[in-house]
């Protein structure tokens, strides 16, 4: 099965991944795979079917049907038949940590070792998709609901996954309103033991928008990647967005971070920005403080301050945009920065894996504010797990 859908993978497009699996898990005994994918928006779970199928499945709701508890709690979770027996089997579809969606399998023919068959099945089908996906618009197309804005086609392009976790560090981000989102991006990437984190809010929420928030995005990138500083890296994106779009036109608030995985000490810089906030213990929090200089293209001549603060095992630090804790509820009310942590400390009290509580965060926020948000609402979620020489010396 997996030699066999390795061996076919490099001459397959994405139309062609239903009907190839289906072919080859039947050498392990499994019949009837069905791949289902998850929206953009992590609400249902929509199927990927070869062209011309008849009889297309229905689209799942996640929050009401079994397979959407498989991807929520990723776990392989039984559908029992009239007869106590089962069904089928909804597998998790996981690319590293990255939830994709699910897959629908019968396992009758698989013996003891079904499970085990069914997790190398769904291994590789996720990782054909990823590999699939970046010059795939059927994939596009699925994954979407509804049309979407050209900034907001922008901005996903140049976002990285929403999920990464190793050993060390777990990283999570959302961000809203998806398919009309502007001005704000978000950032993150493995160097090593020194994870880059970034959160940028362009002004306006436009294409403009888009582009200023896209080019800041770039040009911190581009630093970064030359080993720049923090302080060296927004200054760079200064220039670039004041030689493309002048003084004072277009600018961006940021917070650039740095978290050294091996001993928790997290440094940043703040250009105009909310302040992350921590959270200890699921229980304590407070606000990182660190002077802020100007946002970036406003040229004022605000001196860059370069901050520090030692994380703990299992600290959680939020980075967020003002749509998170500005949007508003019919009566004008704001859902809040106490309201926004509280709900992160309740969620992760109920053992929820970290890319499913910030799904139900955005969730919240958009019901607290009738579905509808008025600005740009995005978290960047990173939680230090400590080193194992220091797990080991606790």
């Amino acid at each position: 099965m997996l030699t066999g859908l390795l061996a076919e993978s490099h001459l397959m497009a994405l139309e062609q991944v239903p009907a190839r699996v289906g072919r080859y898990a039947a050498h392990a005994g499994l019949e009837e795979v069905l791949i289902y994918l998850a929206d953009l928006q992590q609400n249902v779970l929509r199927p990927l079917t070869a062209p011309g199928t008849p009889g297309q499945p229905q689209q799942l709701r996640i929050d009401t049907t079994l397979a959407g508890r498989a991807f929520q709690e990723v776990r392989i979770l039984p559908k029992q038949d009239a007869g106590d027996g089962v069904q089928w089997w909804w597998v998790p579809l996981l690319d590293g940590t990255e939830r994709l969606g699910v897959l629908r399998v019968r396992a009758q023919g698989a013996g003891e070792h079904a499970g085990d068959i069914m997790r190398h099945l769904a291994s590789l089908v996720a990782l054909l998709v990823v590999s699939k996906r970046p010059y795939s618009d059927t994939y596009a197309r699925l994954v979407r609901t509804q049309p979407m804005h050209v900034a907001a086609e922008m901005q996903w392009t140049l976002m990285p996954p929403l999920t990464f976790i190793d050993r060390r560090i777990a990283i999570a981000a959302i961000m809203e309103p998806a398919y009309t989102v502007g001005g704000d991006a978000f950032d993150y990437a493995i160097a090593g033991e020194i994870a880059h984190l970034g959160l940028f809010d362009a002004m306006g929420h436009d294409v403009s928008a888009g582009l200023t928030a896209s080019l800041a995005m770039a040009a911190c990138r581009n630093q970064r990647r030359q080993g720049a500083d923090l302080v060296a890296t927004s200054q760079a994106v200064e220039r670039v967005l004041i030689e493309e779009f002048g003084r004072s036109t277009r600018f961006v608030t940021a917070v650039l971070a740095d978290l050294d995985t091996a001993t928790g000490m997290l440094t940043w810089v703040n250009r105009g920005h909310h302040p992350p906030v921590v959270i200890r213990g699921n229980r304590w929090t407070t606000t990182l403080a660190c002077p802020p200089a100007h946002p970036m293209g406003l040229d004022l001549g605000v001196p860059v301050t370069l901050c520090c603060e030692q994380l703990e095992p299992g600290d959680r630090v939020l980075f967020y945009s003002d749509g998170i804790i500005e949007a508003r509820n019919a009566q004008g009310q704001e859902f809040g920065l106490a309201r926004f942590v509280d709900f992160i400390i309740r969620r992760a009290a109920d053992g929820l894996p970290v890319p499913e509580t910030l799904r139900r965060l955005v969730h919240s926020v958009l019901d607290y504010n009738d579905g509808r948000l008025q600005d740009d609402a995005t978290v960047l979620l990173a939680e230090w797990h400590g080193s194992a020489d220091r797990q080991m010396q606790m």
